[in-house]
């Protein structure tokens, strides 16, 4: 018994292993906290950096076209495609289009042939990346904007509620609320959704799968033409948004 006490009090004042045992016991805090920092930061620069992407596109979209000798701005599909392309890129590092959704819109106030004043409406839409269903898809102008919204009507064509040609009308604008944006007379705005779905380092440890959604909006700087989106030859694969791929078809050879 005596024996067993002396060896009690011995433990009891021995202190050359309290590091260790300080170790063992606070490692796993500090990488708890350590990895919820890290996702932590890792989430708000995903946050940033899509605010990024949507900015930088609309600003793009906003002065991309081919200018004729008479000042004006034709846009062209592959000019569209060129700028969905450079988002794209850009995006690569999060895998943007295969775990996103982007979304490019024309919203206009201007008078077309078939309307007898100026008329706010999305005229057209483009789309990339793989993502799709609610949260995903176009908040406005419907879930797959038709493929010839933005291509040329032809004689005595009547807008009304088909958005075959025109497009579908915004009277309010588009935005999110209390954000909402409208196009000036004879002008417009090129308005950009971004819809991603953030893949967490750690994978549910901390955070699970969440979407992340940003908006972004340009006036068009030039004197564009908002009749239509032209297509000359080579012609290009319009990215419009019944299609679901990682990028344009077809970009700019020249």
């Amino acid at each position: 018994m005596t024996r067993f006490v002396r060896l009690y009090r011995h433990l009891r004042s021995e202190t050359g292993g309290l590091a260790l045992v300080e170790f063992a016991l606070g490692a796993p805090l500090v990488l708890l906290a350590g990895g919820w920092c890290t996702e932590l930061s890792y989430y708000g620069l995903c946050q940033l950096n899509i605010s990024q992407y949507a900015l930088s596109l609309a600003d793009n979209a906003s002065r991309v076209g081919q200018v004729a000798s008479n000042g004006v701005s034709t846009l062209r599909e592959t000019d569209l495609n060129d700028v969905l392309q450079a988002t794209k890129v850009q995006g690569d590092g999060l895998d943007l289009t295969t775990n996103g959704r982007i979304i490019l819109s024309s919203l206009e106030n201007v008078t077309q042939d078939y309307d007898n004043a100026p008329t706010q409406r999305i005229h057209w839409q483009r789309c990339i990346g793989l993502k799709q269903g609610d949260g995903y898809d176009s908040s406005y102008g419907g879930p797959t904007s038709k493929k010839t919204a933005g291509t040329a009507a032809p004689a005595g064509y009547v807008a009304g509620t088909d958005d075959q040609y025109a497009g579908v009308a915004a009277p309010t604008g588009m935005g999110d609320a209390g954000a909402k944006v409208v196009a000036p007379k004879d002008s417009g705005v090129m308005f950009v959704e971004i819809n991603y779905e953030y893949q967490p380092i750690f994978g549910s440890m901390y955070m699970k799968p969440t979407r992340i959604h940003y908006i972004a909006s340009f006036m068009v700087r030039d004197n564009r033409d908002f009749e239509r989106i032209s297509n000359p030859n080579p012609t290009a694969t319009a990215s419009t948004c019944d299609l679901y791929s990682p990028g344009p078809v077809t970009l700019n050879k020249f």
